[in-house]
């Protein structure tokens, strides 16, 4: 089993920034790819960012591209969610989220452990 927690979360004015950390513990050469998903108020869950374990490969959702960026620490067993010029309709739980196998993909059907949530709440 991989534990995920993820913590960073809180409220923020639009326009600001936030970093969403996540960590990994338990059998944790079972993970390769991870990532961020999201769901906001009323609405489905939604890919938002992912890396690969090994060679740094990254996918980002075109709503967040140039404005997010995920990086991890192998060393630590750390992924990290940096959210700059942040907007309203980024308020939502934000999950991160693991797979056994090296590929990155973008559906939450492909990840295998997930972490309990944080909150980000964005105001005007």
């Amino acid at each position: 089993q991989v534990q995920l927690v993820e913590s960073g979360g809180g409220l923020v004015q639009a326009g600001g920034s936030l970093r969403l950390s996540c960590a990994a513990s338990g059998r944790t050469f079972n993970t390769n790819a991870m990532g961020w998903f999201r769901q906001p108020p009323g609405k489905e869950r939604e890919f938002v960012a992912a890396i690969s374990w090994i060679g740094g490969n990254t996918a980002y959702a075109d709503t967040v591209k140039g404005r997010f960026t995920i990086s991890r620490d192998n060393a630590k067993n750390t992924v990290s969610l940096q959210m700059n010029s942040l907007k309203l309709e980024a308020t939502a739980v934000y999950y991160c989220a693991a797979r056994s196998r090296m590929l990155v993909v973008v559906t939450a059907s492909g990840y295998d452990y997930w972490g309990q949530g944080t909150q980000v709440a964005v105001s005007s």
